[in-house]
């Protein structure tokens, strides 16, 4: 196995500090605050390796940053909404700690997560957007089914589809577990996989309750980082 498909390895910092690839301002491109200037924290590190993945730059690297000292940066954008994401956030521990702090800074917080690792402490404050990985992904066996139930009406639960199986596949999640009942749902064409009008004609030809989506970030500066 080469280094580049090893899940990363996170070292967990014995002091309130955090492992951060970039913080940056841009619109939020997906789920329910889509189009709003939002603080993305993105941290280093991830367990898992999705084929489609589009942020294998946060697998390794970043810098260590005190978390009082990223709330202040955070805060001195001057905007109301604040993503962590990933990576997978959760994969560092003292994450929980940046998601209290800032919801007591009193933002509007955000948490992108694969849905690999237990939810149960994130902050209630928090929505959490919670993937669930289809058999395209090359990960689902990396599902943790034991979050579904945790999930609230200020959470979503997002499918990044590749094809007509991952939509099938999806279709029987969202009917097996009554996630629309518990949360919004999101399907998403995996870019370059499935076509966004293919998938929108899916979900109304069978009705689903749920919201199609495409990354409008992607839509404007295609995947430049920081963007």
């Amino acid at each position: 196995m080469n280094d580049a498909a090893r899940p990363s390895e996170i070292v967990q910092s014995p002091l309130e500090r955090l492992k951060i690839t970039e913080i940056f301002l841009s619109l939020q491109g997906e789920a329910n605050a889509v189009g709003w200037p939002t603080v993305f924290v993105r941290l280093t590190g991830c367990p898992l390796r999705c084929q489609y993945c589009d942020t294998a730059y946060a697998f390794h690297g970043g810098d260590w940053r005190e978390i009082d000292d990223i709330v202040a940066e955070v805060a001195a954008y001057g905007v109301r909404h604040v993503c962590v994401t990933g990576g997978e956030p959760l994969s560092q521990k003292r994450c929980l700690l940046l998601l209290r702090k800032l919801c007591d800074a009193g933002l509007d917080v955000s948490l992108e997560t694969s849905g690999a690792i237990d939810i149960a402490d994130v902050d209630p404050r928090v929505s959490r957007v919670v993937d669930l990985k289809t058999p395209g992904s090359n990960e689902m066996a990396r599902n943790r089914l034991e979050n579904l139930p945790l999930l609230t009406a200020r959470d979503q639960v997002k499918f990044v589809l590749c094809g007509r199986a991952d939509y099938e596949w999806a279709r029987d999640m969202l009917a097996e577990h009554r996630l629309a009942e518990r949360c919004d749902v999101l399907f998403s064409p995996s870019k370059s996989e499935l076509s966004p009008r293919e998938l929108a004609d899916w979900i109304v030809e069978d009705r689903l309750p749920v919201r199609f989506q495409m990354q409008l970030h992607k839509l404007l500066w295609n995947d430049e980082p920081g963007r």
